[in-house]
C-alpha cells in the first residue's frame, strides 16, 4: 500500500537522507510544474513553493525513492513516490492553505480514524463527492458532520487516488469494494513531521469558501436527498436503531460479563455498552424514510445511501426522550430485568440485574460494523504508532557511556612528564596513545622481549607507588611476600603497564542520553545487577539494582512494564542492608532475567553494562 510506504519512509532513521535547500532554478521549475498542473496563478504558486523550499529523499520499505519537499519551517508541504514517478501530490498542510487545489469527497466522522489507522476510503463510506472524477484522479478526503441542522465538511484531513470513476459511486457501482486508495493522511507520519498545528474550521455545504467556488457548490451527495429537507432519522428511526444498539450490546459486550458485574447502573450500560454499539454507518442498517423513492435496482445499491453521523444516534433524539423509558419498554420485550436504586443511594440510575441473552430478538440480531469497532481499531493503530515511535525513538542510539580516568596522586607526574593534562579525563584509549607516544620518544621497548616496556624512573614512580588507603607498595604481577612487597622488576607488558596507570588515576563516568545534558560523575561506573534469587523454598524472583546512573530507567515505570510483560507481580523498594539513598530494587516474580536484560536494551542501555547473576 502507498501509504505505508510513505508512512515508513517518512520515519525510519536509515531511509531518510539529509534535507538540502533548492537552488532558486530548482524552486522555479518547481513553482511552475505546481502552478500548471494544479492550475494555480503566481501569488499562489509563491505561497505553495515559498523561498527556501527544502528537498529531502528518502526511500520506502520496498526500497521504492521518493522526494518529499518541505517548507523553510520543516512542514513537508509536496511529495513524490515510486520508481520514475514525478507525480507531485500536496500534503495536508498544504490543502489546508489552498483546498480547492485538488476535488474531494466526504465521508462521515467515525471513518476518519479508520482511515488515519490505514485504512482505504471503501464506497459505503462516501457521502459526498466532486462530479466528474476519473479513476487514478488525485482527490482529498473531507469529514462530513451535522451541526446545528447544517451539513459541515471539515477541511482535507487525507490524500488518495479514486479506485474508480466516480459515477460508479452513483449509477450501477459495486456493492461493496474501495472508492479511494488512501496515499497520505493527517496524524500519519508525513504529517507528524511537521509542526501539527490544530485542524481549521469546517465549513457548510450552503457557504462557499474564499477562492473556492467550486469546491463545495459543485460537490454532491452520492444519493441526493430532496433540496427541502435535511437527512435525518424520525424519532421512532432512532428508537429502533438505539434498539439494534442495546440487541448489539446482550449479544456481545453484554453476554461476557461476569454475573459478578451486575447490577449495572443504567448510564454505565449505555455508556459503556449501548452507545459504542450503534452502528457506524446506520443508513445501511436503517435505512432513513425521508430519503426519496427509489427504483428496486437502486435499492439493491448499498453504496448509494447517504450516511448519518452515528453520534446524532441518542437517547433525546429517541420516541422514550429519557433513557429510563428507553429500558422499561426493553424490559417489557423481556430483554432485560431492572430494580430501582437503593433508598439510601444518591444516585437515581435504575439498575439492571440480567440481561436475556437467549431472547428471540437477539438470536436473530443481525450483527454490523460498530463505532466501538472503528474506535478500537483506531486505538490500535495509534497504540502501534506509539510503539513503533518508542522504538524508534529507542533505535536513535544506545545510551553512550564511557569509563573515564583522571590524574591522581601517584599519577600526577607522570602525566605531566607524558605531556598530558593533570586535570583532563581521560578514556582509555587515550591513555593508551599517550603512553605509546611516550615509550616510543624514549626508546623503552625490551630488546631482549618486545612484548616488555623498560620503566624508566618516571613510569616506575609512578606503578610502583602506593594506592590509595594502601599501607603497602604495588606489588608486581605475582610478585612480592607476605609482609613487605619485594622490589618490583623495571619491566612489565604494555598492557599491564596501562592497566596499573589507571589504577593510580581516579575513576569517573560519562553517559550520554540524546535530548539530555551530558553527565559526568566520580567514581567506576557498575553494570546494572540483574539477580535471580530463590525465596521461601523454591519461589524464584529477580532482584534489578543499579539502574539510576543510565538516566533512561524510573523505578516505577519499570516495575509497571514488567509487570505487565512478565504477567506477574513486581515491587520497588529501598536495597536491603544499604543506607537511605542508595538507591532502590525492582523485584519482579520469577525467574525473568531474560525479559529483564530485554527491557533494559530496549531502552538503550548497552547489554555490556547488564550483568545477570544466580542463573
Amino acid at each position: 500500500m502507498v501509504r505505508g510506504n510513505i508512512e515508513s519512509a517518512s520515519c525510519g532513521k536509515g531511509n531518510l537522507k539529509t534535507s538540502a535547500p533548492l537552488r532558486s532554478s530548482d524552486r522555479r521549475k518547481l513553482k511552475q510544474r505546481i502552478e500548471s498542473t494544479f492550475g494555480l496563478s503566481s501569488e499562489d504558486g509563491d505561497i505553495l513553493v515559498p523561498d527556501g523550499i527544502l528537498s529531502l529523499k528518502f526511500s520506502t520499505h520496498l526500497n521504492e525513492p521518493g522526494v518529499a519537499y518541505l517548507s523553510p519551517e520543516g512542514d513537508p508541504i509536496w511529495f513524490t513516490v515510486g520508481r520514475g514517478s514525478d507525480e507531485l501530490i500536496p500534503t495536508i498542510y498544504t490543502l489546508w492553505k489552498k483546498q480547492e487545489i485538488l476535488p474531494f469527497l466526504s465521508t462521515p466522522a467515525a471513518v476518519i480514524p479508520v482511515l488515519v489507522g490505514g485504512a482505504d476510503l471503501m464506497i459505503p463510506g462516501v457521502v459526498h463527492h466532486t462530479p466528474s472524477l476519473v479513476e487514478g484522479q488525485l482527490v482529498a478526503i473531507r469529514q462530513y458532520t451535522r451541526e446545528n441542522e447544517s451539513d459541515v465538511l471539515s477541511p482535507s484531513l487525507a490524500v488518495g487516488r479514486m479506485a474508480l470513476p466516480s459515477d460508479q459511486l452513483r449509477d450501477g457501482g459495486k456493492e461493496k469494494g474501495k472508492a479511494v486508495y488512501v496515499v497520505h493522511t493527517w496524524k500519519d507520519r508525513l504529517w507528524e513531521m511537521g509542526s501539527k498545528p490544530d485542524v481549521p474550521e469546517g465549513s457548510t455545504l450552503d457557504q462557499r469558501d474564499d477562492g473556492n467556488e467550486n469546491a463545495i457548490e459543485g460537490a454532491k451527495p452520492a444519493t441526493p436527498p430532496p433540496k427541502s429537507q435535511a437527512l435525518s432519522y424520525t424519532p421512532q428511526e432512532t428508537t429502533n436503531l438505539l434498539l439494534k444498539s442495546l440487541l448489539q450490546a446482550i449479544s456481545t459486550t453484554v453476554s461476557s460479563l461476569p454475573p459478578s458485574s451486575f447490577p449495572i447502573p443504567s448510564t454505565l450500560l449505555y455508556t459503556n455498552h449501548i452507545l459504542p454499539s450503534r452502528p457506524a454507518f446506520p443508513t445501511l442498517v436503517l435505512p432513513p424514510s425521508a430519503l426519496p423513492p427509489t427504483t428496486a435496482e437502486e435499492e439493491e445499491e448499498e453504496e448509494n445511501k447517504p450516511h448519518i453521523d452515528p453520534s446524532e444516534l441518542s437517547i433525546k433524539s429517541s420516541n422514550h426522550k429519557s433513557l429510563t423509558s428507553f429500558l422499561k419498554s426493553a424490559e417489557k420485550q423481556g430483554l432485560l430485568t431492572l430494580k430501582s436504586p437503593p433508598k439510601h443511594s444518591n444516585s437515581p440510575d435504575i439498575l439492571i440485574t440480567s440481561i436475556n441473552g437467549s431472547h428471540p430478538l437477539v438470536a436473530d440480531h443481525q450483527a454490523y460494523v460498530t463505532v466501538g469497532d472503528l474506535e478500537k481499531t483506531a486505538a490500535k493503530r495509534a497504540k502501534k504508532e506509539e510503539r513503533e515511535k518508542e522504538e524508534e525513538k529507542r533505535g536513535r542510539g544506545e545510551v553512550g557511556v564511557r569509563e573515564l580516568w583522571k590524574p591522581h596522586l601517584g599519577s600526577l607526574d607522570l602525566f605531566e612528564g607524558l605531556g598530558g593534562s593533570k586535570t583532563a579525563l581521560y578514556t582509555l584509549p587515550e591513555i593508551k596513545t599517550l603512553l605509546n607516544t611516550y615509550i616510543a620518544s624514549k626508546n623503552l621497548v625490551n630488546q631482549n622481549d618486545q612484548a616488555y616496556i623498560n620503566l624508566d624512573d618516571l613510569l616506575y614512580s609512578c606503578v610502583s607507588s602506593k594506592t590509595k588507603g594502601s599501607s603497602k607498595p604495588s606489588k608486581a604481577g605475582g610478585g612480592g611476600g607476605e609482609e613487605e612487597a619485594a622490589p618490583m622488576m623495571k619491566f612489565m607488558k604494555r598492557d599491564e603497564l596501562t592497566g596499573r596507570v589507571t589504577e593510580k588515576m581516579q575513576s569517573w563516568y560519562e553517559v550520554r542520553v540524546e535530548g539530555r545534558e551530558v553527565v559526568r560523575k566520580k567514581g567506576p561506573l557498575k553494570p546494572i545487577q540483574v539477580t535471580i534469587k530463590v525465596r521461601q523454598g523454591r519461589k524464584a524472583s529477580t532482584l534489578i539494582v543499579g539502574f539510576e546512573p543510565f538516566l533512561v530507567v524510573e523505578a516505577e515505570e519499570m516495575a509497571e512494564e514488567l509487570r505487565r510483560v512478565c504477567a506477574g507481580s513486581t515491587s520497588v523498594s529501598p536495597i536491603a542492608g544499604k543506607p537511605a539513598g542508595s538507591g532502590v530494587e525492582v523485584l519482579v516474580q520469577g525467574k525473568q532475567a531474560k525479559a529483564v536484560t530485554e527491557y533494559l536494551v530496549g531502552k538503550g542501555i548497552p547489554k555490556n553494562w547488564i550483568q545477570v547473576s544466580g542463573k
